[in-house]
């Protein structure tokens, strides 16, 4: 094979088993899975879309981030499915550019909005008579825009790095799914350094975004604290604990996917943790909020029973 990538059609991914019942086994998991997701997140979108008292600053981050987990979950099942059924490993190198595109896009803009988000319940506890103010339909678009953009212009650098260098070590990705670290593994050694000092910026970026997250947290948690009735607290703790169970959901996984020790590393562990950080949270959040936000609950059942109820007349 010759020492560019040009010369690559394909790369073989990852298998998940070997026997052919095995196979057929992860792919109903992950139909299952991927199911979930798109009903979860489905019914959050159209129900916000549809309740008009669901169009508030909180919601419709809520909806951007489920249009982001299905997104981000449809970028990598359906083409771990197909594999599974089909039996073989092979992904197109157009393909693979497309995920890694897609996926570094969705993951980053979905860690800039669950910021975003905590700034929106930072302004929701703390200062509660500057909320219309500070979070105006305006300001939360430009906001969400920004997000959205952020993680295109980031995807769109690390594409025009990744997908540049010269691949040595054959076309076999460490992975189910094409993601960077395993693409550079591929890479000659010493041509990836542009490709490094990208990944540090966006390292700067999300070190960033966390300190803000949890000094957001602080500050509500101190706010929360300092409500003299019991109800008061119970409110404001039920504004911010599904949004807080997310981010500590998507950082926890996300950090031990990217920084666990070398040492405990291997192939079947990399590929448990890459689930958990790529397709777990997608199928989970939809729950999370579902579950702790009685509004959305209360909203969702009206959209149930008032949709049968047409179906019946």
């Amino acid at each position: 094979m010759s020492n560019s990538s040009s010369s690559i059609n394909q790369f073989l991914l990852l298998a998940f088993a070997d026997t052919r019942e095995l196979q057929l086994l992860h792919f109903c998991l992950f139909l299952g899975i991927y199911l979930a997701a798109l009903l979860g997140n489905g019914l959050i979108i159209i129900t916000i879309a549809c309740d008009q008292h669901l169009h508030t600053p909180m919601y419709f981050f809520l909806l951007n981030l489920s249009v982001l987990d299905l997104g981000c979950i449809s970028t990598t099942v359906p083409k771990a499915m197909a594999n599974s059924l089909r039996d073989t490993r092979a992904i197109s190198y157009t393909g693979c550019v497309g995920q890694v595109f897609f996926f570094v896009f969705l993951i980053v803009t979905e860690f800039y909005l669950l910021t975003v988000m905590a700034y929106d319940c930072y302004v929701a506890i703390c200062h509660p008579l500057h909320y219309g103010t500070l979070l105006g339909s305006r300001a939360c678009v430009h906001m969400a825009a920004a997000a959205w953009a952020s993680g295109l212009f980031y995807s769109v650098l690390h594409i025009a790095n990744t997908f540049s260098l010269p691949l040595c070590h054959g076309n076999a990705v460490d992975q189910f799914f094409c993601e960077i670290p395993q693409i550079l593994k591929l890479s000659c050694s010493g041509d990836y350094l542009r490709e490094i000092g990208v990944i540090l910026v966006g390292a700067c970026l999300f070190f960033g975004c966390f300190v803000f997250i949890v000094v957001s947290y602080v500050q509500i948690f101190r706010a929360v604290l300092r409500i003299p009735s019991e109800q008061g607290r119970r409110k404001a703790f039920s504004t911010c604990l599904p949004h807080l169970a997310v981010v500590s959901l998507f950082v926890s996984t996300s950090f031990f996917a990217y920084l666990k020790p070398p040492s405990i590393s291997s192939q079947l562990l990399d590929m448990v943790v890459s689930f958990l950080y790529s397709v777990f949270p997608s199928a989970v959040n939809p729950l999370i909020y579902s579950m702790r936000s009685q509004e959305l609950k209360d909203a969702m059942w009206k959209l149930k029973t008032g949709c049968f109820q047409e179906a019946t007349k």
